[in-house]
């Protein structure tokens, strides 16, 4: 994944396993070498950032990477039945979850309608610890660092799975699975690792 990363970057993608054959070969069959959990941001599709094919990885998405029951449920699939050994949390600068969830935090800040309201929610904590401010305080939401809150959401997004999911804490206290976070630089196009648990 970092070689093909490379690549990405380099603007020399090879395109691997993408072709009628490695399409005929997955047909009854999947093993991922990888399950990617990342931001629904139509500008990290993984298979093009890593430059990997088809069926090397079990992707998971949602709006800013949020744990969710429907999360948790494809990545425990993903470990308990295809025995993936690696879970990448894909974060990213520039990230609309995560400057909505910023932004709720403004003294004047309109309510958001609700499913956007429980994803935000949960980067709320994040915010509020790179504010430095207490529940129910305000905050000058124009001073705070949306990269920081980003890169602090990432660390609690991947604790927060440990914590939550039985299999997956399981698997990495077996040294069967290890936990990548990692932010995705827009512009350079670069996967950057913040968070290692376990073994790669």
């Amino acid at each position: 994944m970092r070689a093909g990363n490379q690549r990405f970057i380099a603007g020399e993608p090879r395109h691997p396993r993408q072709d009628v054959d490695r399409r005929r070969e997955l047909a009854q069959v999947q093993r991922p070498l990888v399950a990617i959990f990342g931001c629904s941001d139509s500008r990290l599709s993984a298979e093009i950032i890593f430059d990997i094919g088809l069926g090397d990885a079990f992707v998971v998405r949602n709006a800013g990477q949020v744990v969710s029951d429907s999360a948790l449920g494809s990545l425990e699939y993903a470990v308990g039945v295809l025995g993936v050994p690696l879970i990448l949390v894909l974060g990213h600068d520039h990230c609309g979850a995560v400057r909505a969830a910023i932004e709720s935090q403004g003294a004047d800040a309109a309510p958001l309608p609700p499913h956007i309201a429980s994803l935000v929610g949960k980067i709320v904590p994040a915010v509020r610890r790179v504010a430095g401010v207490e529940p129910g305080a305000s905050i000058e939401v124009d001073h705070i660092d949306a990269a920081f809150v980003g890169r602090e959401h990432l660390r609690d997004t991947v604790a927060e799975m440990l914590e939550r999911s039985e299999v997956i804490g399981e698997a990495v206290a077996a040294g069967t699975l290890a936990v990548v976070g990692a932010n995705y630089r827009l512009v350079e196009g670069r996967a950057e690792t913040d968070v290692v648990l376990g073994r790669i």
